[in-house]
């Protein structure tokens, strides 16, 4: 019982301090850590949210573990991450966020941002969606507008987690600073998030490629990125647009001149970098409060003929 009330006022504060409507644009909240000054190798782990239930929902997580001994700038992060299974996680408390899968895809297969993520000292934690994932025997695209409700089963399990004496991932995750990001549907699935109504403890998003209302209308108040390719035909970039229009908080849209559905995803293609240090530098300002990383923005997002940045409303 003394666990089951501690999760409920740690939910009870992040709803109030948080909500839907959270932004970070103010001081750091109390205790947060400084952001990393160098890199970190990369844990992985893998649990099931919900075994038994009628949505099982399998969870791959990628987390910061002791620094690897050729550190560099954690905005360079530009080589593959040492991926070290059921590594110890570093010490500290690590802001997390939830990485959503696009239609027939996997966790696994975003692993080329998603651990240097982790790398740059966040928990990465990514559902594999029951309906959607690359291997689901019932596949259905529509089931895309249950994801968001799935994504916050995840993030009340991590709450948890957080609360459990002992956990060895559980108290390492700093379950007041919680960002949410995907690709394709997984971007759909992230922007649901955000929807009216819906008070998640959320301080952030990042749609990749998405846009598309799936829970009702989003009109975020938190800070949005968006990154979508000008030649996307999968989900034109005007869906992405749209959704950016409709932000009523701090927002940023990095295009990339000419590129599809997710190819600038790829280490050594084209905006790769820019997308990299611009997602980077969003979860450094949003989670952990760091105005360095704000205002590189414009700049780490910078590559004449191949990106395209805008804002509206980011704090100066």
């Amino acid at each position: 019982m003394r666990g089951q009330r501690l999760v409920a006022v740690l939910m009870t504060v992040l709803l109030a301090g948080c909500g839907s409507a959270a932004a970070t644009t103010g001081p750091a909240p109390a205790g947060v850590r400084a952001a990393p000054e160098h890199p970190y190798a990369v844990g992985l782990r893998e649990f099931t949210v919900d075994p038994d239930g009628p949505r099982p929902l399998p969870v791959t997580v990628w987390y910061p573990v002791d620094p690897t001994a050729s550190a560099g700038p954690v905005t360079a992060l530009s080589a593959a991450p040492d991926v070290r299974a059921a590594a110890p996680v570093a010490a500290g408390r690590f802001p997390v966020v939830v990485f959503s899968h696009g239609l027939r895809s996997l966790p696994a297969l975003h692993a080329q941002l998603t651990t240097r993520w982790a790398a740059a000292g966040f928990v990465v934690a990514a559902p594999t969606y029951p309906r959607t994932n690359l291997r689901a025997r019932g596949f259905t695209r529509d089931d895309v507008r249950n994801q968001p409700a799935d994504a916050w089963r995840l993030v009340r399990h991590l709450v948890r987690l957080g609360a459990r004496p002992g956990d060895p991932l559980g108290a390492h995750l700093a379950v007041d600073r919680f960002a949410a990001a995907g690709h394709s549907a997984g971007g759909h699935t992230t922007l649901g998030m955000f929807a009216a109504g819906q008070p998640f403890p959320v301080r952030a998003g990042i749609v990749i490629a998405g846009g598309r209302p799936v829970a009702g209308l989003a009109r975020p108040l938190a800070p949005m990125l968006f990154v979508h390719g000008a030649a996307d035909r999968v989900v034109p970039e005007s869906i992405g647009r749209a959704a950016y229009a409709r932000c009523l908080g701090p927002a940023a849209f990095l295009s990339l001149t000419g590129q599809g559905h997710g190819e600038y995803l790829g280490p050594g293609r084209p905006g790769f970098t820019q997308v990299l240090a611009t997602t980077t530098d969003f979860l450094r300002w949003t989670l952990y409060a760091d105005r360095a990383a704000l205002r590189r923005l414009p700049t780490d997002a910078a590559a004449p003929g191949t990106t395209t940045f805008t804002t509206r409303s980011l704090p100066t």
